[in-house]
């Protein structure tokens, strides 16, 4: 039985903008984070982010959007970035996409030989091969400078970067990632079929953790620890340790579910977990205890890891894609839903969400 939300919270959004945009953002938050005064959140759809400000009774409102393609060089043009993850770090938004190929859905209205073949398309978003972080200047705009800081993306193209490179060499994840073809088209598993989905980012300083919704490898989740190096307009890798290697790998016995997101709390990572393939549910709020005191490569079973929450999840609804901490009566984390449920959308527009609040610790 999932747990009872300590709090409620609503996002009060633009209701000034057009119905069919409005939804839009509405229904596919997948990514969040509070920086004390903003609440970032993006979403799987288009290239834009969304900032709302917290008021003094724990709601959010003045709802503003950014366009990223203004500040970030995005070699897939206008298509999705399919933003899955975000943190802000040393006056810095990150953002993660999901690396993910994509398949066809079939459709009720089109006949089985369409929905057959439809099936069987598998095609790739160039802007979906995103890891980037974009200055956060003193008025809480999304800027290409500020001061010293400038906007960087993971060296890569269309068809890749330098994650899923390191991660095509891996003996436990490379079988699962996509590759160009001399043709063009793209060869690997799609995300749904449990293919490489990257869904949860946690920044401390140039360690960055990426949770992997997929793949689930026999009931272990995986995290993958990386560390950046910035210049102007681009991130590289930079090895870890003596070892030489580009990333480190962390094994969390998940039972079955995958990493939705992920927060740094103090030396510990809390773990937003569901289900890696089309499923409404489980999930879970794990504390991954001394995550950040990793020197290498880890795997940690279940009965090392302390389950907080078990979160509600709807038929096709509420499906929790987001998890970021706010300030309040003990440890608050906030969960936003992609898929919201009717009951949670609220105004005479439809412009208002209920998120939900839950209590993870005392502090």
């Amino acid at each position: 039985m999932a747990d009872t939300p300590f709090a409620p919270s609503v996002l009060h959004l633009d209701s000034a903008l057009p119905p069919k945009e409005l939804k839009k953002i509405r229904d596919n938050f997948s990514g969040a984070v509070f920086d004390r005064t903003h609440l970032w959140l993006g979403g799987d759809e288009g290239t834009s982010i969304d900032r709302l400000t917290r008021t003094d009774d724990g709601a959010f409102d003045r709802h503003t959007r950014f366009d990223l393609a203004s500040v970030l060089q995005l070699p897939g043009g206008a298509e999705e970035i399919d933003i899955e993850g975000m943190d802000v770090d040393g006056g810095y938004l990150w953002l993660i996409g999901s690396h993910s190929l994509k398949r066809k859905k079939a459709e009720p209205d089109k006949p089985a030989a369409e929905n057959i073949k439809r099936l069987a398309a598998v095609s790739a978003d160039g802007n979906r091969y995103m890891l980037a972080r974009v200055p956060i200047d003193s008025s809480g705009t999304p800027v290409k400078k500020d001061g010293r800081s400038t906007v960087a993306r993971l060296q890569g193209n269309a068809h890749g970067n330098l994650l899923t490179e390191a991660l095509s060499k891996d003996q436990h994840i490379g079988r699962f990632v996509q590759r160009a073809l001399p043709d063009g088209t793209m060869e690997g598993i799609p995300s749904k079929d449990n293919g490489l989905d990257v869904e949860g980012l946690a920044v401390s300083g140039n360690r960055v953790f990426l949770g992997l919704r997929g793949p689930v490898l026999r009931g272990w989740a995986v995290v993958i620890e990386l560390q950046v190096a910035g210049s102007t307009g681009e991130l590289t890798l930079d090895p870890l340790g003596s070892s030489g290697a580009l990333l480190r790998r962390h094994f969390l016995q998940l039972d079955g579910l995958g990493v939705r997101d992920l927060v740094i709390h103090g030396d510990d990572l809390l773990v937003l977990a569901g289900p890696s393939m089309d499923l409404d549910g489980p999930v879970f709020i794990y504390r991954w205890p001394g995550a950040l005191k990793q020197g290498g490569d880890s795997l940690t079973f279940r009965e090392d890891l302390t389950q907080l929450v078990s979160v509600p999840f709807g038929a096709k609804t509420d499906h929790a894609e987001a998890l970021t901490l706010i300030p309040g009566d003990g440890l608050l984390g906030m969960v936003c839903y992609d898929s919201p449920g009717k009951e949670r959308i609220r105004g005479a527009k439809e412009n208002e969400l209920t998120v939900d609040v839950f209590k993870l610790g005392d502090r």
